[in-house]
């Protein structure tokens, strides 16, 4: 079994500058902000970057954990507040307006409904999943919602009404119109 040692004081900094640089950096730039310039911004070298976080994926990820972990207990508290059919909906608006608001969470999105071959199945996948898991079975359990569907299908669908959103104006105005369209055809 091998131990995980703690980081050192000056190594946790630099992680802690570096997830601040970051998630400045992708707020503006989106996920294909230069990792040499959050690198810079953090004060520490490229190599320091790439210790920590081997990949853009996982410097993503870190960045954004908090977030999509919050976007996984909101779909508790939905569920305890609504029916299972208006709660799967209003989470999956809260999901559709986060990945508009927070450039680089669609990116973190679109690795939770891939088709699940990647050897990395990341953490904020892993939340999402759960969450939407969660509410579906419900939904269905409610008569709401097709039993044939599975949760990463309708993330999938989530992460496609974000982009057209997206593509409409930007802002994301048309995410219940959209989600509207969708869940209409998705009942039983």
């Amino acid at each position: 079994m091998t131990q995980v040692r703690p980081m050192r004081a000056d190594a946790r900094r630099n992680y802690e500058r570096l997830l601040k640089a970051a998630a400045e950096a992708f707020a503006e730039h989106g996920e294909n902000a230069s990792l040499d310039d959050i690198a810079k911004r953090a004060g520490v070298g490229s190599g320091t970057l790439y210790r920590h976080f081997p990949t853009r994926q996982a410097l993503l990820e870190a960045a954004y954990v908090d977030r999509i972990e919050a976007l996984g207990l909101r779909a508790d508290e939905i569920a305890r507040e609504l029916p299972p059919g208006e709660a799967l909906i209003e989470w999956l608006y809260e999901v559709c307006v986060g990945t508009i608001e927070v450039r680089g969470l669609k990116t973190l999105l679109g690795s939770a409904v891939t088709d699940g071959s990647s050897a990395a199945v990341t953490a904020c996948g892993t939340f999402m999943k759960d969450a939407a898991g969660r509410l579906v079975g419900a939904a269905q359990k409610e008569g709401t919602l097709r039993p044939d569907l599975e949760p990463v299908d309708v993330l999938r669908l989530a992460h496609g009404i974000s982009t057209a959103s997206e593509l409409a104006d930007g802002r994301g105005a048309h995410i219940r119109r959209y989600l509207l369209l969708l869940t209409e055809g998705l009942r039983p």
